[in-house]
């Protein structure tokens, strides 16, 4: 999809989120259902991936964030846990020239220091080379966790307390978000999750508070920038009232 394409595809005026976080299901699914073995799923999930970042680019959301690799994942059979990291390798290789020439930046949210030495190497080399990009943060979480991610931010927050740098009395929602791996990233707006699963699997359980959530039956492989488009429609026409009420000359 074009520029052009995507952007004929909104209706003027539209409000677009600042984040969107993906939850991507239904690789393996997509895979099973043709006789395929569980990594051509994963493999065709990569294309529907740089799909997705190029279409945000061009409609100008901020940050996209992916949920790539979860801390559960690591007991899938090691065959496949190895066959995900050569594929993240893979990608990251191959898509670095992109992104650097698209101002995209990659982030990266997880418990990365259980990610192997080498995949590591990778995301150091393209975090650099992409530093100064301003446009689109690629946020891929990796090994991670949203209850791994609370316990660290207790932790965190816990040490600076016991010694003397924080006044428990002080902490509030936003020294909680400073201690997140998220910090200075803004909440996300729109989470979608594909292959009709009504689960949030353990995916940024503080920042999705009051988060819209969109579930869409297609499985990953198939998700496509029209369906995209379709879904930021529907996005735009809700009503975000964060706990509060419509002013009363709203009804």
């Amino acid at each position: 999809m074009s520029s052009e394409s995507a952007q004929a595809g909104l209706d003027s005026g539209m409000v677009l989120p600042r984040h969107v976080a993906i939850i991507m299901d239904g690789n393996g699914r997509w895979a099973k259902k043709r006789l395929l073995n569980r990594v051509m799923g994963h493999e065709k999930g990569a294309d529907t991936v740089r799909t997705v970042v190029r279409t945000c680019r061009e409609l100008g959301i901020s940050v996209l964030t992916l949920y790539a690799f979860s801390t559960e994942n690591w007991q899938r059979p090691p065959a496949e846990v190895n066959a995900l990291m050569a594929l993240l390798k893979r990608f990251l290789n191959s898509e670095e020239a992109e992104l650097k020439a698209r101002n995209i930046r990659l982030g990266v949210i997880g418990q990365r220091h259980r990610l192997p030495g080498d995949v590591n190497s990778v995301i150091d080399r393209v975090q650099a080379a992409t530093a100064a990009n301003s446009g689109l943060l690629l946020n891929l979480a990796l090994s991670y966790g949203g209850r791994a991610e609370i316990t660290e931010m207790v932790q965190a927050i816990a040490t600076k307390a016991a010694q003397g740098q924080l006044d428990p009395a002080r902490i509030d929602a936003q020294t909680v978000a400073d201690h997140l791996y998220t910090r200075g990233i803004p909440d996300p707006d729109l989470l979608i999750r594909t292959s009709g699963e009504m689960r949030i699997s353990n995916f940024l359980l503080w920042q999705l508070a009051y988060t819209e959530i969109f579930v869409t039956p297609t499985l990953w492989p198939d998700f496509t920038a029209e369906e995209f488009i379709r879904i930021l429609q529907d996005f735009s026409q809700r009503d975000r009232r964060f706990g509060g009420v419509d002013p009363p000359n709203n009804g």
